[in-house]
């Protein structure tokens, strides 16, 4: 059996084998989306956006610049943990001719999450850099907001990366897209504030990682996040992290030593 460390570096330099070739298949959906999503709500639609109390006293792009950071990430993490896991698993194959090897399904689990890692921090580290030409990151503790959008985008992979280890379709992929992750990008404060919202729908907001990973990353830019909701914030999306990564190692097992 291969240690850990080394295990996951083997699975990482399989992902970045295919990707270094590959990368311009999700360029668009990784890099330009978000950055388009900048230019067209930040500048064009933000506009028209006075500023006032609703956007902390900032123009609207550096208002909405740390959550669209921390989206990226969810939505990349979205297509990484379903259809990329899912192929491995029932079209390529891959993860079986992986535990055919001295790698366990624990260590190909992993490795997977390590890779989707690495991606988040390339994608929002870009994504930072391009909001700060635009005008957009006015505080160097803004590139605090990238571990905390990794962070967040983690807390939803894991849990999905598990649940689409139990599956044989991609058919509920769907419902994901549409009734977690839209509800995840157009209510949980990205755009304007929570308070907006009717009271009875905040709580839906804040059992969802991408709240926490906003409020962490918007506290992070504009030098607001005081230590003891910053603890509160990361403490949650670890537990969410460690559970996506129990559950993964026992479905992992269960499928591929079946």
């Amino acid at each position: 059996m291969l240690g850990l460390f080394r295990a996951a570096l083997i699975a990482v330099e399989n992902h970045w084998t295919w990707y270094r070739r590959n990368w311009r298949a999700t360029a668009v959906s990784n890099f330009l989306q978000p950055v388009l999503m900048l230019l067209a709500m930040g500048l064009g639609f933000g506009s028209q956006v006075r500023v006032g109390e609703a956007t902390g006293g900032h123009p609207y792009v550096v208002f909405l610049a740390p959550a669209l950071l921390v989206l990226s990430a969810a939505q990349s993490a979205m297509f990484e943990s379903t259809y990329a896991v899912l192929s491995s698993f029932k079209w390529q194959k891959t993860f079986f001719g992986v535990v055919s090897t001295p790698v366990t399904p624990a260590q190909v689990l992993y490795g997977q999450l390590l890779w989707i890692a690495l991606r988040l921090a390339a994608g929002t580290a870009v994504f930072l850099g391009v909001a700060a030409a635009l005008g957009a990151v006015t505080s160097p503790s803004a590139v605090l907001a990238v571990p905390f959008a990794v962070l967040a985008g983690m807390a939803f992979s894991a849990p999905v990366v598990a649940f689409t280890a139990t599956r044989e379709k991609p058919d509920s992929f769907n419902a994901l897209f549409r009734f977690v992750l839209m509800p995840m990008t157009l209510f949980t404060g990205a755009f304007f504030p929570l308070d907006q919202l009717p009271a009875w729908l905040h709580p839906l907001a804040w059992v969802t990682p991408v709240w926490h990973g906003i409020e962490l990353a918007r506290g992070a830019a504009f030098g607001t996040l005081g230590a003891l909701p910053a603890l509160g914030h990361v403490a949650y999306l670890v537990a969410l992290v460690v559970a996506g990564v129990v559950l993964g190692r026992h479905l992992f097992h269960r499928r591929l030593t079946a």
